[in-house]
């Protein structure tokens, strides 16, 4: 069995350095695509359900979309910077997910709904680039 685990590991060595990226460019993607469909500015089906004025519809478009790109581009950039940028886009994740969460999946909490539903994994993934940063 050892050996086996060996050959594994050894098969896997040269591209472990793609497990990061693969989970920042699934999240950017995909929170990247939650803003874009809110476009075009100001959102009106946030603005009809949950009463938001246009400014702070446009506001969560904008940060859905911004916080999406900012964590990929983050990665790219190997200083302090680029660190910060990456927390700084998780952080603006984890908000709009934990209000998400709050306001439009309140009967969520705590359920096999929540659990079964792609946005738990956005904000787990986003807790992720928060805690680790570019590390």
């Amino acid at each position: 069995m050892n050996k086996l685990d060996n050959q594994i590991n050894k098969f896997f060595s040269n591209v472990q350095f793609l497990s990061p990226w693969l989970i920042r460019f699934g999240l950017g993607i995909a929170f990247s695509l939650h803003g874009l469909s809110k476009f075009p500015l100001p959102p009106e089906a946030l603005i009809k359900y949950f009463g938001f004025s246009p400014f702070l519809a446009s506001l969560v478009a904008l940060s859905e979309l911004g916080a999406g790109l900012f964590l990929i581009i983050g990665g790219f950039i190997k200083d302090p910077i680029g660190n910060m940028v990456t927390r700084a886009s998780a952080l603006a994740i984890v908000i709009v997910m934990i209000n998400a969460f709050a306001l439009a999946h309140r009967d969520w909490f705590i359920t096999t709904k929540l659990f079964t539903s792609e946005q738990i994994f956005l904000f787990i993934i986003g807790l992720y680039f928060l805690l680790r940063g570019n590390r």
